[in-house]
């Protein structure tokens, strides 16, 4: 298996409880919080742990928080390269409402970068990179980091390693726009791919043409674009594939995205091609998404649910 770096400059302690109901004004007596470690690139190196392979993460951390999120993923069996963020690593809340099955999340931003400190970890990122492996970065961006930066990580790599981006708002559209020449793989959830074309992508086939048009343009070697539970669509220089789940009843999304993302690096970096890569990230997504808060996805619910996601051609 070829080594794996996922990036998270913008950690967070997940916790996660349940309210019976979600009213103003009041106190609302949750349930004991269930805690994690969270954070895009930290949810992608969780999954690949769960699903019996390996990744060094690259972490941001900051302060008292930080030091605790350290804990917590040396007790998730992840391999660190620590790096010292600014202030207080930030925590994330998920609250469900038990009456109604509805979730809340309440994201804080995280501590603002100044442009030394964003160059101070690319320099660390620098000596990070796995030679021949892969590198993903997933999850927001903290404040002060410039959209640009998934063009600077790629001109890092060169021709080392291959780079993986699943990011949203500016860093998004600078990557669309063409920005990170040579980009391998872009991943993007269905509404980022309607704002993008500035139009709704209603069937298979549009989300597919649309893959395949930010491809021809050569704004990533393959395109990855979710469309919920109607799974996701790849596309490549070699053509497009759909995959998609059996029907699944859905308790928590949080960290679906970064958990196919998990399963399909891990698969590509065991040899498979893109297409039955696509297959283990749906199934995992699938997966998570019938565990509860923040858990990710159980290996054995990954494996029942395989073969239901055979990629189709588009």
């Amino acid at each position: 298996m070829i080594p794996i770096l996922t990036l998270t400059l913008n950690p967070a302690i997940d916790l996660a409880a349940d309210v019976p109901q979600v009213l103003p004004g009041i106190k609302l007596r949750c349930t004991e919080p269930r805690v994690d470690p969270g954070g895009g690139g930290l949810n992608v190196s969780r999954a690949i742990r769960i699903l019996g392979g390996q990744s060094t993460a690259f972490v941001a951390l900051g302060g008292n928080v930080g030091g605790r999120l350290a804990a917590l993923i040396a007790a998730a069996g992840i391999e660190i390269v620590a790096f010292a963020g600014p202030g207080e690593t930030r925590e994330s809340l998920t609250v469900t409402e038990t009456g109604t099955g509805q979730q809340f999340r309440f994201m804080l931003p995280g501590a603002r970068w100044s442009p030394a400190r964003v160059e101070a970890a690319l320099a660390r990122i620098d000596r990070a990179v796995p030679k021949g492996g892969m590198v993903v970065l997933s999850g927001s961006l903290p404040p002060g980091v410039p959209a640009d930066f998934p063009a600077l990580v790629s001109n890092l790599l060169g021709q080392r390693a291959r780079l993986l981006v699943d990011t949203s708002g500016a860093p998004l559209a600078h990557l669309a726009a063409g920005g990170v020449p040579d980009l391998d793989i872009l991943r993007m959830d269905d509404g980022e791919a309607a704002s993008l074309a500035g139009r709704p992508l209603d069937s298979v086939a549009e989300t597919a043409d649309f893959a395949s048009a930010l491809v021809a343009r050569g704004v990533a070697g393959c395109v990855i674009i979710a469309r919920g539970a109607d799974g996701s669509v790849l596309a490549d220089a070699r053509g497009r594939w759909h995959s998609r789940s059996e029907p699944v009843e859905v308790f928590s999304a949080v960290g679906a995205g970064d958990t196919f993302v998990g399963a399909f690096v891990l698969a590509l970096a065991r040899g498979a091609p893109p297409e039955t890569a696509l297959a283990h990230g749906v199934a995992a997504a699938a997966a998570a998404v019938i565990t509860e808060a923040t858990e990710l996805c159980h290996p054995e619910d990954v494996a029942r649910l395989l073969p239901s996601c055979a990629p189709h051609p588009v």
